[in-house]
């Protein structure tokens, strides 16, 4: 039996699709493009006793776009991980949207309940409907479903902006970080750097992670792995949490050779 795979250019599309489903979650620039259609702004902000705001989305490809939207309220659990619940909170209109090529529309949303002491968290989800499309000869045409996440961010009455690196620790050549948000607002943790330094001062190595949100009185736990060989030589490190707000923290880590050990 024979296999077809499919031409290059049916496999070009199909992996631009993935990679742009795959960082869809991950764009955080003022207007957010995903694989042909965009949305302004990629983040809603609401100051207290402001209730509602519009998104812009915007079709940039070559097809029409057919988009479904959800709302949900957005919590993160004791690990930090995001979870999502439905929510009649955050309301939008309209829910599906149909984009010709060179189109734009506005989505117009607003929240049923006020401002609290706490920072109240939604994301509206914009999801593509995959379109049908024709087959050539044996050759399936491949969709992928793109998804964004709007988030919508209700300040609190007063902000408590409160971050704090409460442990850290290296084992088996990894520091692992715990930080934890004590406020009652957000904020993104836009990196976790190391930096090691010998005996006499001189750097041995620097190693760097991406961040995430921080949720109101959330905690996430971080590893950095050491880069192989440059543990046993290295003296110290330095941690340094990176973050989008008025909030950088750091840790110094003395480091004893059998912290290096696998």
């Amino acid at each position: 039996m024979t296999t077809t795979s499919p031409p290059r250019s049916a496999a070009l599309r199909f992996a631009r699709a993935v990679l742009c489903a795959a960082s869809a979650f991950l764009v955080l620039s003022p207007a957010a493009a995903h694989c042909g259609w965009r949305v302004s702004p990629a983040r809603v902000f609401l100051d207290p006793g402001v209730k509602s705001s519009v998104v812009t989305v915007a079709n940039e490809g070559d097809e029409k776009v057919n988009l479904q939207g959800k709302a949900v309220e957005w919590s993160q659990d004791r690990e930090g991980n995001d979870v999502y619940q439905d929510t009649g909170d955050l309301v939008f209109f309209p829910r599906m949207l149909l984009l010709g090529k060179g189109e734009q529309k506005i989505i117009r949303a607003g929240m049923k309940i006020p401002a609290g002491n706490r920072e109240k968290t939604y994301r509206l989800f914009l999801e593509e409907i995959p379109q049908a499309r024709k087959s050539t000869g044996d050759t399936a045409q491949l969709t992928v479903a793109v998804k964004f996440g709007v988030p919508f961010f209700v300040k609190p009455l007063k902000e408590e902006l409160k971050g704090e690196l409460v442990s850290a620790a290296l084992a088996k050549g990894i520091v692992r970080a715990t930080v934890k948000n004590g406020g009652n607002t957000h904020f993104r943790i836009s990196s976790i750097s190391l930096r090691g330094t010998d005996a006499q001062g001189a750097e041995t190595f620097t190693s760097k992670v991406d961040g995430w949100y921080l949720l109101a009185d959330a905690v996430r736990s971080y590893s950095v792995p050491v880069p192989e060989g440059k543990c046993a030589g290295t003296a110290q490190i330095e941690i340094v949490v990176s973050t989008d707000a008025a909030v950088t923290l750091k840790r110094q880590l003395n480091v004893e050779k059998a912290q290096c050990l696998p």
